[in-house]
Formats: C-alpha cells, sequence, structure tokens
C-alpha cells in the first residue's frame, strides 16, 4: 500500500516538476512532453461535458495554448493536475453556455467538483503501462493480434497472413480480447476508448 501511494505521489509530482519548468524556465521541452502526455486524457475528461470529439480536442489544445501564453503569470495553488482539470472544465462550461445548454448539464453534474476526477486523469504512459498489463493477462497470440491491430494499426487480413491463421480465427482473438479488457479496465473505459472500443 505504501508502494502504490508513494507511486501516485511521483506521477504528481512528475507533472507538477514539467508544469513549474514551464511557468519559470519558459522550458518548450517540458511543455511539449506536458501536452503530450496529457492531452488525451484531458479530451476523454471533456467529454464528460462536451460530446463532439472536435469540440473537446479545441478546448484542450485551448488550455494548453492559454498555459504557454500566460506562463509567467500563473499562480497555481493546487495540484497541476488539478489546475488542468479545472481549466478544462471552465472552458468545458463557457462552451455549453454558448450553446444554451448549460442548465440541462448543470444538472446532471450538479456536485460534481473537480477533485472527484483527479485519481482518473492518467498520463498517455500510464494508460500504456496499465493495459500492456492487462494484455500480460491474456494468452500471448491474443495479446500480440491485439497489439499488431490496435497499436500497430495492421489489418485483421494483414494480421491473418502474418500470423498464417484465418481471419475468422483473428476475429475470435480480438473479440476475446476486447471482451476481457472492457471488463478488466472498466474504471478506465473513458480513456482508453480509442484502443478498446
Amino acid at each position: 500500500m505504501g508502494e502504490d501511494v508513494q507511486m501516485n505521489m511521483q506521477k504528481i509530482d512528475l507533472v507538477d516538476e514539467l508544469m513549474r519548468k514551464v511557468i519559470f524556465r519558459d522550458d518548450e521541452e517540458a511543455f511539449c512532453q506536458l501536452f503530450y502526455d496529457l492531452f488525451p486524457p484531458l479530451c476523454a475528461f471533456a467529454h464528460r461535458y462536451v460530446e463532439e470529439k472536435e469540440t473537446c480536442e479545441d478546448i484542450v489544445q485551448e488550455v494548453f495554448f492559454r498555459i504557454w501564453k500566460n506562463r509567467r503569470h500563473i499562480d497555481i495553488q493546487v495540484s497541476a493536475r488539478n489546475f488542468l482539470i479545472t481549466s478544462v472544465r471552465n472552458i468545458c462550461l463557457d462552451s455549453l453556455r454558448k450553446k444554451e445548454t448549460e442548465r440541462h448539464w448543470a444538472e446532471q453534474q450538479m456536485g460534481n467538483e473537480s477533485d472527484e476526477y483527479v485519481s482518473e486523469l492518467y498520463t498517455t504512459t500510464e494508460l500504456e503501462n496499465l493495459l500492456n498489463e492487462a494484455l500480460g493477462k491474456l494468452p500471448e497470440v491474443v495479446a500480440s493480434t491485439f497489439r499488431s491491430n490496435r497499436f500497430e494499426g495492421k489489418t485483421y487480413t494483414e494480421i491473418a497472413l502474418e500470423k498464417q491463421i484465418s481471419v475468422k480465427t483473428v476475429e475470435a482473438y480480438m473479440t476475446k480480447a476486447l471482451k476481457f479488457l472492457r471488463v478488466e479496465l472498466k474504471d478506465y473505459l473513458p480513456m482508453l476508448i480509442v484502443f478498446i472500443d
């Protein structure tokens, strides 16, 4: 239990450290890493408020644009993750206001504060580790078929030729992998939707 807490603290510290480099050192490399690691999970978070994928991406890009533009004036009173979540949520609500649907969403989201989601915000690397850990519980031929399709972008036909099996077998392996992952990673589905939906 102690190790888990320590690992979580290290993850939080990494995001905080990157943000400090951006704010105090104008570190473009740290900014790029922050953007790369947190763009997908922040888009997933934005999707809780806004349905359109493109709008979610625009909102998260706007948050990062504002961070870089105003970096010398940012004063973070909480963790960097909390700051990012709150920033995304605020722009989402602004977007909803413009569409005059804020009341509907406010009723649904009433009582939900960003703190509730802090533990659910994972970097790309963390999500990949969770996914690979789950794949490790599957037979290797099933796991490798999934990786070839979802990570390498290979078609079922290409995988069938490569593994010298039928397309039907590839389909069966993928069905088995997806069914298992949806159960095994049910708590992370919003962020892993691109891989397991």
